[in-house]
């Protein structure tokens, strides 16, 4: 049997920095919490960081006198390629099957990682 695993889309509006709407974004991810431990990983993740966050991390680090450091954080499916004996395969998207050519049994074998985690 295969692992399959299922996927869904992120959305999300871009805004400039005056706050007027300029594109819509989309991200088709992997529901991670279907996968499965040292093969792949346990949540969703798409690496998002809000520009004022990052400004109140780095005020509280300058004001209290602590050191920050740069961390890289071990994901399954993000940017590279995946073994040659591994097979990972993700249900199609939603709507992507030809409606009456009876395909939509049929999965999406990775040859590539994807966003997901």
């Amino acid at each position: 049997t295969l692992l399959v695993l299922l996927i869904k889309w992120l959305w999300r509006n871009k805004f400039d920095a005056v706050g007027h709407f300029t594109k819509y974004e989309a991200r088709l991810v992997i529901k991670g919490f279907m996968q499965r431990y040292g093969l792949d990983y346990v949540e969703i993740f798409a690496p998002v960081l809000r520009y004022n966050t990052l400004r109140l991390v780095l005020f509280l680090v300058a004001s209290n006198g602590w050191i920050i450091r740069q961390m890289d954080v071990k994901t399954a499916f993000l940017n590279g390629y995946l073994d040659e004996d591994t097979e990972i395969y993700m249900a199609q998207p939603p709507n992507f099957a030809v409606p009456g050519m009876h395909m939509e049994h049929l999965v999406c074998k990775l040859l590539k990682a994807i966003y997901g985690a």
